[in-house]
């Protein structure tokens, strides 16, 4: 408990999903944490959740692709909690589109709000990251894209896969300034997304997962919580990933579970 204490916290996309994880599990750890997001109502909701547990949280309603809004989130931590500490850069999107189908405005809503949105989040709190000598900066990848093709979805794996570049080269940068950067890339998490999706869709992702279940917003939150904190001071330009096993098999057939030790 408070490995955070005190830390200030800004978290994008977190009214729901894997940010809201992160910031429930950064709230407990002792941080003050700023939450961001497009829908106000789903944002104080997660505010109340977290001061009920005695928590500190404010929230800030803007657009992760739009870079005043970058800013002023930025302005809003600053002016809320005297400064910032880590930026948690999480939102992102996954609508499905085939090639040849889609269009560049799909292409472009998906990769501004995936990856223009790391830039824009990262150059946003540089100023004071800088002037204070130190910050961290955790971003929420995945493994697709970075670590797997995924039909359907040639922008977001394309967005995905830009955030490993980026971080690379920025933990090198910054590095001079004392601040890290690194990234989760989660596997199959169970997502608000995921339940509305029903049926047998969890059940069939399960059969991909080595450990026989989907991952949950507190596991990439905790993921998340080691590279903010000084135990991970000496990563920076790394990527985690918390997915169960699911990149490791060599066939999508191989039977998982526990009763059949004869692969």
């Amino acid at each position: 408990m408070n490995r955070l204490k005190d830390k200030k916290v800004i978290i994008t996309g977190a009214s729901k999903g894997i940010g809201k994880g992160i910031a429930k599990v950064f709230a407990k750890e002792g941080a003050h944490v700023l939450l961001v997001g497009r829908n106000e109502q789903a944002l104080k909701k997660v505010v109340s959740e977290i001061s009920h547990d005695k928590g500190i949280a404010q929230y800030y309603v803007g657009d992760v692709s739009n870079e005043s809004d970058m800013n002023g989130m930025v302005d809003k931590a600053i002016h809320d909690f005297g400064g910032i500490d880590i930026m948690c850069i999480n939102a992102g999107i996954y609508p499905q589109h085939w090639l040849g189908q889609m269009t560049l405005a799909q292409w472009n809503q998906v990769i501004s709000t995936n990856l223009t949105s790391v830039f824009l989040a990262t150059n946003a709190c540089l100023p004071f990251m800088k002037k204070q000598k130190h910050g961290q900066i955790v971003i929420t990848s995945s493994i697709s894209g970075p670590k797997t093709g995924l039909p359907g979805f040639a922008h977001y794996t394309a967005s995905k896969a830009g955030i490993t570049g980026f971080i690379k080269t920025a933990a090198i940068e910054l590095a001079k300034h004392n601040i890290r950067v690194n990234a989760v890339e989660p596997g199959i998490i169970m997502t608000e997304g995921v339940a509305e999706v029903g049926g047998d869709y969890g059940e069939n992702q399960k059969k991909a997962v080595p450990l026989g279940e989907l991952g949950t917003p507190e596991d990439v939150a905790y993921a998340a919580l080691f590279l903010a904190s000084d135990e991970a001071k000496f990563i920076t330009g790394q990527t985690l990933v918390v997915d169960g096993g699911q990149v490791l098999p060599e066939s999508l057939f191989m039977p998982f579970n526990a009763e059949n030790e004869n692969f």
